[in-house]
């Protein structure tokens, strides 16, 4: 990699000329560090956290009418401008234009780019400035001029850090909180440490809320942070709820565009829209598909007040999942090649729900050109290919190349809502009487006691209802033990739901291992039925409900049992794990189906009789 010259830079990012007289005023500085371009990526494309550890001005970003409008206070003057779409290539280069109304400039031109050096990575910033009057022009070279120092100062601790594997990267002192909430915090770990909880988390928890940056507690992942802590995921999970009720953390429902995946949170469930709106991607859409919500976590205001901050706009780190976004002006095209690793990505024109794909492989086709009014359609592509996105609209498009499949950080309302702590912590949450909340696939698993009319005729009213309640508990602690959750009672049966099918089948055969024939402290005796598709949660009089086909074959398949067996759906014993799960108990399946007018095909099953009623 030869060094870049000024040359090297307008050839390969010209100025826009659309956005007026090309930039006077040209700063351009190159690093060359010994981390990885993909780790130096990922911590330059975070340009906010990067302008803070520069000591950048603080900035305030608005949107009005899909346009990113930013003010700042910058050497001793007001700045506001507007932030034109950025655009990017992800790995590789970003590059920003700011078109100023108010301040020292009346346009900047920022680039970033890595690029490989050997094992390492050369690392390029470029600035350049059309300046507003004398003032201006001398304001920008003295000001700008002197963050070089700063700049080579920071690249240097980065890298260090990088090469380091720092857990934390640019970090700032930890806050200095008030002695009150630091004993607030020791009485919270105090309480929490009194639980039946992993003490690791208690702790990697208080300390994180005690001492991490701002800019990492304002939204917290629980999936990540399992991650970053090398913690059990469900444990950490347990702990993040019961410190909610604790009063150190507030939770959150965050309503995510399908676009640019950026967020808002509302602060209980019933607060929930049916509907919301992206200004930032012109787009409406609504609450019940798929992905449309995430819970995330805040260290709560009364422990920690913190307020969103920004130092830039940072578009690549804050919609990482797109690899490639460019904006086209009205009858002009551009030719790129970004390189992207063997999966599948989507292509889409930002502000429309027409979406075209890329498979990428090995045996691809080397180029693909895309008109924004046609749409992308959908191409098996080779890992480098050239990509001619041509605008023949009126109005500028901006292209955009996406991970097709989200992240698996993200905590979704299935997963939340199966969990047996919430259920039981946060019993008074409900969902509006109007939202019909996706919430993925789930498998749903039914109990029924079979010979109840019996057992109420032989032990009367009261004498039938402890034996329904005594099994109801171990129902609830088997359910919970095998990460779901109990969604419903109804007369003796139960209705329980879980993430993974192989956690139900495996709940099943322990249920009636728990209920054998002959059992010495219960006259319980079940049948189990379970299915595995997609499901909506509603409202139901106060309650979360599961609702839909998924549920209603679940039920329906209790008729296909007897005493001790299980039936399951085709759905069901297909899933990853349960064949082999089912092979390595050595049990005997039979095929069978549910057939109702009402359906308009029979529903395969298999059926496992668990144990026989002479054995």
């Amino acid at each position: 990699m030869t060094v870049l010259t000024l040359d090297d830079v307008h050839r390969l990012h010209p100025w826009p000329t659309r956005h007026g007289e090309a930039p006077s005023i040209e700063f351009l500085w190159q690093f060359d560090l010994a981390a990885a371009p993909a780790d130096v990526w990922r911590a330059t494309a975070d340009t906010s956290r990067l302008n803070r550890a520069l000591g950048t001005a603080e900035m305030h970003f608005t949107e009005r009418d899909g346009q990113r409008f930013g003010t700042s206070h910058s050497g001793g003057r007001a700045h506001s401008w507007l932030e034109v779409p950025w655009n990017w290539v992800a790995g590789e280069w970003l590059e920003c234009v700011r078109l100023y109304d108010r301040g020292y400039p009346r346009a900047m031109h920022a680039i970033q780019r890595v690029d490989p050096r050997g094992t390492g990575t050369r690392y390029t910033a470029y600035f350049g400035f059309v300046p507003r009057g004398a003032l201006g022009k001398l304001a920008l070279k003295l000001g700008f001029g002197g963050l070089e120092r700063p700049y080579r100062k920071v690249m240097a601790e980065l890298d260090r850090q990088l090469t380091a594997l720092a857990p934390t990267l640019l970090p700032v002192a930890a806050p200095a909180l008030a002695p009150a909430t630091l004993a607030r915090i020791a009485s919270i770990r105090a309480e929490l440490a009194g639980k039946d909880l992993d003490r690791a988390a208690v702790d990697r928890l208080c300390d994180f809320v005690a001492t991490a940056d701002d800019l990492d507690v304002g939204r917290i992942q629980v999936r990540e942070r399992a991650r970053a802590w090398g913690l059990d995921e469900e444990r950490l999970l347990a702990v993040f709820l019961h410190a909610t009720r604790a009063g150190l953390l507030a939770l959150s429902w965050d309503v995510v565009c399908p676009h640019c995946r950026g967020s808002e949170g509302v602060p209980a469930l019933d607060a929930l829209p049916t509907a919301a709106h992206c200004e930032t991607c012109k787009l409406d859409f609504g609450t019940d598909r798929d992905n449309a919500i995430e819970i995330t976590f805040r260290v709560h205001r009364s422990i920690r007040d913190v307020p969103e901050r920004a130092f830039c706009s940072a578009e690549p780190a804050r919609k990482d999942h797109i690899r490639l976004q460019w904006v086209v002006p009205p009858g002009a095209a551009a030719e790129l090649a970004p390189t992207l690793a063997p999966r599948r990505y989507r292509a889409r024109v930002e502000g429309e729900e027409r979406y075209g794909y890329l498979d990428v492989g090995a045996d691809g086709a080397a180029a693909v050109e895309w008109r924004a009014s046609a749409g992308a359609g959908e191409h098996a592509v080779a890992a480098t290919p050239r990509l001619r996105l041509a605008n023949d609209r009126a109005d500028d498009a901006v292209f955009i190349v996406e991970e097709a499949a989200w992240s698996d950080v993200a905590l979704r309302p299935g997963r939340l809502l199966s969990f047996q702590e919430f259920r039981d912590l946060f019993s008074e949450e409900y969902l509006g009487t109007d939202v019909q909340l996706a919430i993925g696939e789930q498998t749903i698993l039914f109990t029924d006691m079979v010979g109840s009319t019996n057992l109420y005729a032989t032990r009367g009213d009261p004498g039938a209802f402890v034996e329904v309640r005594r099994h109801f508990a171990v129902l609830f602690e088997l359910v919970r033990a095998h990460r779901g959750a109990v969604v419903k009672t109804i007369g003796d049966a139960v209705m329980a739901a879980f993430g993974d099918p192989l956690d139900a089948v495996v709940c099943a055969k322990a249920i009636h291992d728990r209920f054998p024939p002959g059992c010495a402290d219960s006259v319980a005796v079940l049948r189990i039925s379970l299915n595995t598709g997609p499901c909506i949660a509603v409202r139901l009089n106060a309650n979360i409900d599961y609702f839909g086909s998924t549920v209603n074959v679940a039920a329906k398949l209790q008729a296909l049992a007897e005493a001790w067996q299980i039936a399951m759906s085709k759905a069901t014993y297909e899933a990853p794990g349960v064949a082999a799960w089912l092979r390595d108990q050595g049990a005997t399946l039979e095929d069978d189906a549910y057939t109702s007018p009402a359906l308009p095909a029979p529903v395969a099953a298999r059926r496992w009789t668990v144990y026989r009623a002479a054995e």
